[in-house]
């Protein structure tokens, strides 16, 4: 009885502890950002970048109750901080005016995406959380890229699709529940995201003709369709295999 009445003090301390690494995540945004003046230039950016972050600081307190985030977490918050800043960037088209600075930034996101990974597995601290917040952010830092180059080159609504049909993938689950089963480890998942990210950072770069940048962005979806086709196969193969008596 003395632990059921203490358990909710301990579970606020531990959300507290949370709480506070992840304003450490909102300072380390604040230094970033200031040393970006070009990206960061008015008050709709800085809110635009700290409005993302603070969704992703909610979300992570609501699903993460245990204390401290642990290092690959951590890094995760930080390279969260980079995709905020790609997000505060499109505001009225700064990105343009600053396309290297902007660029750097979101592959700097992308390198740390490979890192949280390594140190889990070194740490011996990966968790369901930790790869579906990666995930997550993966999937936001591809959509925040797709619109940059919608609005930089005149490709058509399609582009979208490489960002939105992980999110397409998750809402065709709840009228079909047997698209959440779980699916097995694939390198070809991982090599796949890895491309569409490149694809995408080598489209928006200066040096990328009208023409290239079409190319790299239509295998960067032709890549993803195929990686969503065969995981979608293979669920509704297992599926019938579970219903054959």
């Amino acid at each position: 009885m003395r632990f059921s009445s203490k358990a909710p003090y301990y579970l606020l301390s531990k959300r507290l502890y949370s709480a506070a690494e992840l304003l450490l995540g909102g300072l380390l945004l604040l230094i970033v950002g200031s040393g970006l003046p070009s990206l960061m230039a008015t008050p709709m950016h800085w809110t635009v970048a700290y409005g993302l972050y603070a969704c992703i600081s909610v979300l992570t307190l609501l699903f993460w109750p245990y204390g401290q985030l642990g290092w690959a977490n951590r890094v995760t918050m930080a390279r969260a901080t980079f995709v905020a800043i790609v997000a505060g960037g499109l505001v009225a088209d700064a990105f343009i005016a600053a396309r290297w600075q902007w660029l750097a930034v979101a592959v700097i996101a992308l390198v740390l995406d490979g890192l949280d990974g390594w140190i889990a597995r070194r740490t011996h601290s990966y968790s369901s959380f930790g790869a579906r917040f990666d995930m997550e952010l993966d999937a936001l830092l591809i959509t925040l890229l797709c619109v940059g180059l919608l609005r930089l080159e005149p490709l058509g609504a399609w582009v979208l699709m490489i960002g939105g049909m992980r999110y397409l993938f998750v809402a065709a689950s709840w009228p079909f529940p047997w698209l959440s089963r779980p699916l097995f480890a694939s390198f070809r998942r991982k090599a796949v995201c890895v491309w569409q990210v490149v694809a995408l950072l080598l489209a928006l770069t200066p040096l990328s003709s009208p023409l290239t940048a079409h190319l790299l962005a239509l295998s960067a979806l032709l890549a993803l369709a195929y990686s969503f086709g065969f995981d979608v196969w293979w669920l509704y193969q297992k599926t019938k295999q579970s219903k054959t008596p």
